[in-house]
């Protein structure tokens, strides 16, 4: 059996034609080879090891057709060598067919048997003839890196340009409306089976008026923008102060004291409340350092009754020129709230959940809260940033006022599948999203579809001419995004039991271009070496794209179903600004209203579009095409240690969970060399054990997918909260909210979600050990 080594020094290029040709394979498996011996003879030079990170794929295979029926490859760390049948190989062995002799018969019969020769002879030429042809087989085309070329090639950024201004022509309509446009170009484009899976949702939209802040002393109105009440409507651009809202708040007024809580971190809560009583008080709350849904549990703990939530300039790149705005955010974990854990469809019971918390929360802009801690524009330094505070002497009474319509809608999923010739029952799923109820991220939907298009359409114009992939490709655009990750969710719970299944990896297109400094790509675990070797394909010149930088943090977007509840790997290359605050993670959970030619001006020549839809043409193409998936088993051990360092965890009895994480990378070691070796028998190519393998590989970090989790974090343990902190999220805020409680309880809950989820994996591997090994004790 061939086993894969994903790795970003080395890489195998060949491929097995295992399951295209019965007759080749047949005559492979009947060959006698020994590894040594064939290393020692002056043939040796037909042997060539590829090394994929350091060449293009387009350069990784030699055209030579002289290569000996078996190829081998070596890969790091001691994995497996690669078997790679010869497809031009034929049998040399010639039968002649039988001569006829010539007899002497009287005149008469010369010609009748004349006649009878030439049939005779051409009966038996066709015979041997028709022995001598190989038997037709499936193009060898799927898994050639050269094939990935040329369809990576199709990729351009004038492409992606013009559609992305097409997409903005689309005036403001409903989710569906959008969605079928959609269907309609990428069925344009060749994409045969295209559907829509509707799903009506409530969402909680704007009322017909905004939102307000009023100052209890003065009486000043203000909208969530800092303009003030009294302006004239014309002025305010009021679709833009409608979405200023935080979507699954409570609704009503609120007047009470103002409290600055910061970050709402734990520490800033121990401090606040050991000067003041905040029950029922509003909070003074600054977006970033762990996930909103988090801090506003927290908050909601403590007794607070509302919170303003603002950006401070301080956090936000430099480069970043964001007016005052304010700014819409969704309070909502996932899915349709009136349906739960289970899909919206017709007939199914729905719950009265328009209120997802009890605290009334309005995003404001930081130019209001400027206004509200009186901040002159005199203590503004030129020179540095200061973050925004309210002076403890200063006492503010505010009057909150919120009033948002709960409301059944349709959203709608644009799903499109390019079927697998060899394993059509697995599935590698490629998520844009789309947004047809507000103009808040509008530019990055337009961004999403356009790269997506573009990489479908580059596939289907290879498809048309024969080609296609190994497993099932399905293109996705899902609706209500910015809701919740809504049309994901439910299209996830439509089909949970199927997915489970079959999808074995998930390609996050989710904002590609979010800036234009840094390309940060975002793997789980068992991608990252994969995710490393696509960048060194990839890299444009003056772009910088290092390959050491791939990271396993949280991330916005659709993925979180398919991470969190499949427990499917999962990868995303996007854009960004460089970051100047280490507060500035989970800034992202903001949607600011964005003029429509803000990608333009980020990318004039779209440039980084097309370097995004050839790094996820990439791994797609991989993922899809490879006999063996090429998942790393390994690096999921290494990443457990890693979460497991530091002083961090000191004061916790940590010692079980250590001996735990190194049987676990013993155990997959073993797996990922010496056990599932050796490669020296051809016969271990059989399908049935690629398959086995591979249905080992694609449930790696299920393991790791704990039952609960606090709102806002990963039930994926695998994924760090961002780049700062190495440690399990789950440990970390349990014992942040020891800090709050005064009880480890919290702490042994999550030591114990933990300590299950390494000892599962480790018990996974075994067993996948164990399954090869009695099948090779079987074949002896």
């Amino acid at each position: 059996m061939a086993y894969h080594k994903v790795h970003a020094d080395q890489r195998a290029q060949g491929h097995s034609l295992y399951m295209d040709n019965d007759d080749l394979q047949a005559t492979a498996l009947d060959l006698e080879w020994d590894m040594e011996k064939e290393l020692e003879e002056p043939g040796f030079d037909h042997f060539r090891l590829d090394g994929a990170a350091q060449h293009p794929p387009g350069n990784s295979q030699s055209p030579d057709l002289d290569l000996e029926p078996i190829q081998p490859s070596m890969s790091p760390k001691g994995r497996f060598q690669r078997l790679q049948e010869d497809p031009d190989y034929i049998s040399r062995y010639m039968r002649q067919p039988p001569k006829s002799n010539r007899r002497n018969f009287c005149q008469m019969f010369k010609v009748l048997c004349t006649v009878l020769i030439v049939f005779i002879l051409g009966i038996l030429i066709g015979y041997y003839g028709h022995k001598k042809c190989p038997p037709s087989t499936t193009s060898p085309e799927s898994n050639n890196p050269h094939v990935f070329q040329e369809i990576l090639k199709e990729i351009k950024a004038e492409n992606i340009q013009q559609t992305y201004r097409d997409l903005l022509q689309f005036p403001r309509e409903d989710d569906t409306d959008v969605a079928m446009k959609i269907l309609t170009r990428w069925t344009s484009h060749g994409l045969e089976d295209v559907q829509l899976a509707n799903y009506s949702v409530l969402l909680d939209l704007p009322g017909s008026s905004s939102n307000t802040v009023t100052l209890a002393n003065s009486g000043e109105c203000f909208y969530p923008s800092g303009q003030q009440c009294k302006r004239e409507t014309k002025e305010l651009h009021s679709q833009d102060l409608l979405y200023s809202y935080a979507a699954y708040s409570a609704k009503g007024t609120l007047e009470a004291e103002l409290v600055d809580v910061q970050y709402g971190t734990v520490e800033d809560l121990v401090r606040i409340q050991a000067i003041t009583d905040v029950t029922k008080k509003i909070a003074l709350l600054k977006l970033g350092q762990s996930p909103l849904l988090y801090k506003l549990s927290l908050l909601e703990d403590a007794g607070f009754g509302g919170v303003l939530l603002y950006v401070d300039p301080c956090d936000l790149p430099r480069t970043a020129a964001l007016p005052d705005q304010a700014f819409m955010v969704s309070l909502n974990g996932g899915g349709d709230p009136s349906t739960p854990g289970y899909p919206s469809s017709d007939g199914i019971y729905r719950q009265n959940r328009s209120n997802l918390t009890t605290l009334l929360v309005q995003p404001v802009s930081a130019a209001l809260v400027k206004k509200l801690i009186s901040l002159s524009e005199d203590s503004i330094s030129k020179d540095r940033c200061i973050p925004l505070e309210l002076p403890a002497t200063d006492k503010k009474i505010i009057s909150l006022n919120i009033q948002s319509v709960a409301t059944y809608k349709t959203i709608s999923n644009v799903i499109g599948y390019l079927k697998g010739t060899v394993f059509p029952d697995r599935y590698v799923v490629i998520g844009s999203h789309h947004n047809g109820l507000n103009n808040y991220g509008g530019q990055e939907w337009a961004s999403s579809t356009a790269v997506i298009t573009a990489l479908i359409e580059a596939v289907m114009l290879k498809a048309k001419r024969g080609w296609r992939p190994d497993r099932t490709m399905v293109f996705c655009s899902w609706g209500g995004t910015s809701f919740g990750n809504i049309g994901s969710y439910e299209w996830g719970e439509d089909l949970q039991r199927v997915l489970q299944r079959n999808v074995v990896a998930y390609i996050s297109l989710h904002n590609p271009v979010q800036g234009n400094s840094t390309l940060q790509p975002i793997a789980s675990p068992s991608l990252q070496q994969l995710a490393a070797e696509s960048q060194s394909f990839n890299c444009m010149e003056k772009t910088r794209c290092p390959g050491s930088n791939v990271s396993s943090v949280q991330i916005q977007g659709d993925s979180d179903y398919f991470i969190n509840h499949l427990g499917v790997p999962a990868m995303q290359f996007s854009y960004e600004d460089v970051q100047t605050s280490e507060n500035s993670s989970f800034l992202r959970e903001a949607l600011f209203p964005v003029h429509p030619t803000k990608a333009e001006e980020l990318d004039p020549s779209f440039r980084l579009h097309e370097t995004i839809a050839k790094l996820t043409g990439q791994v797609t193409l991989r993922i899809a095409t490879e006999p063996v998936l090429p998942f790393n088993a390994l690096d999921i051990a290494l990443e457990v240690q890693n979460n497991l360092k530091g002083n961090f965890y000191d004061h916790v009895d940590t010692q079980q969970l250590l001996a735990v994480a190194s049987r676990l990378r013993d155990t997959a070691e073993l797996f990922q060399s010496d056990e599932m070796r050796p490669a020296n028998d051809p016969k271990e190519r059989a399908p049935l054990r690629v398959r086995m393998l591979n249905d080992v590989l694609q449930s790696l970090e299920k393991s790791f997918v704990v039952r609960q989790a606090p709102p806002g974090l990963y039930r994926n343990i695998l994924y760090r909260l961002d780049e700062r902190r190495s440690q399990f999220s789950v440990l970390l805020e349990a014992l942040e909210h020891c800090k709050l409680h005064q009880s480890n309880e919290t702490v042994q809950a999550a030591l114990s979600e933990v300590l299950n989820s390494i000892n599962s994996a480790q018990v996974y591997f075994k067993a996948g050990l164990g399954v090869f090994e009695t099948a090779l004790a079987g074949k002896k």
